[in-house]
């Protein structure tokens, strides 16, 4: 069980990007518990962008936002992203079809990307959920945060920070880890995102992963398919392994011909 508490809202008074009066100080809006409706960061809305410690971007190109190669090649190809992975939306659906949510319910989209799950998610919570989307590239923040005003969707905030370090405005009623694998990898970001959730939550992962090692060339195109989009494939054989021991009922569903996965599972209560 996540022993750490839930960090204080108001240790990390975070800016929204744009607001010409300075920083706006979130309330903290305490445990959100199911089935109750979303709680919004005070005045925040649809197209703020939060940033967390130490991430705020500075003035020049995106990539200059980003501290590493797999974000730099992530602010490269953000532009053409949607296009080169729209072949696996099936399993997007998949992955966010075994996130056991329901209306009205706060889910934070771990690395959220360009945003490609927020529509799905959006058909499961409805617009009294709440959505809060974490990401350490400014450069898929910004496509996900036009997808959002393209769609009308008021009910998503946009956060930009490591996994590792950013605090959430409210404890979420669940939390998505759809095709992050160096974050499922890390034992920090992990445990953060755990610890900000509420007792019960409920989890859904999903991405690639290596096949039975006999499938060498099968194995040779997943290693090629992945190479651009992980820092490591350390663990590629049980990318959930780092989430196991934090979570109860956990059940594995693995597809395509074992070169992908479906994680579910819950917070202890």
């Amino acid at each position: 069980m996540i022993a750490e508490r839930k960090p204080s809202v108001a240790a990390h008074t975070p800016a929204l990007a744009g607001d010409a009066d300075g920083p706006e100080k979130p309330r903290s809006p305490g445990r959100v518990r199911h089935g109750e409706g979303p709680r919004r960061v005070g005045g925040s809305r649809v197209g703020s962008m939060v940033y967390g410690p130490e991430t705020r971007p500075q003035p020049g190109p995106d990539l200059a936002c980003d501290n590493s190669d797999t974000l730099q090649a992530y602010a490269a190809g953000a532009a053409s992203y949607d296009e080169r992975t729209d072949r696996f939306m099936v399993y997007r659906r998949r992955i966010v079809d075994a996130l056991d949510v329901r209306r009205g319910d706060v889910v934070v989209d771990v690395g959220c990307g360009t945003g490609l799950c927020m529509p799905l998610l959006q058909e499961r919570i409805g617009a009294e959920g709440y959505i809060i989307a974490v990401d350490e590239s400014v450069a898929m923040l910004n496509i996900a945060r036009a997808r959002a005003e393209q769609f009308g969707w008021s009910n998503v905030t946009f956060i930009m920070a490591p996994a590792a370090e950013v605090v959430l405005p409210v404890d979420a009623d669940a939390a998505l880890f759809c095709a992050v694998h160096d974050i499922l990898r890390c034992p920090d970001s992990v445990r953060n995102i755990l610890s900000q959730l509420r007792p019960g939550a409920h989890i859904a992962s999903g991405g690639g992963k290596w096949a039975a090692p006999w499938l060498i060339l099968l194995n040779a195109y997943v290693a090629a398919l992945h190479r651009p989009c992980v820092r490591s494939f350390e663990g590629f054989d049980r990318p959930w392994s780092v989430l196991t021991p934090y979570l109860q009922d956990l059940r594995i569903t693995e597809m395509a011909f074992g070169t992908g996965y479906v994680a579910a599972a819950r917070v202890p209560d």
